[in-house]
């Protein structure tokens, strides 16, 4: 492979392995979800910093935003939009300082966000990149 003519993944290359990834994962973890949109920036803008606490914007890979599932079970999701955002720069970051391939990091980005977004376990989790790759 000739490096030196790979340029770096767009926000818009995000966005896709974003979407191939989320179709890959089992269809009951798809199903918590329901209707979502990915949301790709380089960095989280700086509301999402401060209410985070975080010390800079590369402390964070992704964010899930959106309605609970006892919430919605319920059906007072006040039409809010589930959204996921990933975070370009930060997850290029941990790929360029990890052996991983780029697009297991963006799974495992959207597992963990929308896992811990319904309560899952790191074991279930773990259970869930296991059933998609």
């Amino acid at each position: 492979m000739n490096w030196s003519q790979i340029e770096s993944p767009s926000l818009d290359d995000f966005e896709t392995l974003a979407e191939d990834a989320f179709a890959g994962l089992p269809e009951e973890f798809r199903t918590l979800v329901g209707d979502i949109v990915f949301h790709i920036a380089d960095f989280p803008d700086e509301d999402v910093i401060e209410d985070m606490e975080l010390e800079d914007e590369f402390e964070i890979l992704g964010l899930f935003q959106g309605a609970d599932l006892a919430l919605r079970d319920a059906g007072d999701d006040h039409g809010g939009q589930t959204m996921i955002f990933l975070y370009r720069r930060p997850i290029l970051d941990y790929w360029a300082e990890h052996e991983e391939k780029l697009g297991d990091i963006v799974r495992h980005v959207l597992i963990h966000e929308i896992g811990h977004h319904f309560g899952l376990s790191d074991e279930d989790m773990h259970e869930i990149e296991e059933a998609a790759d």
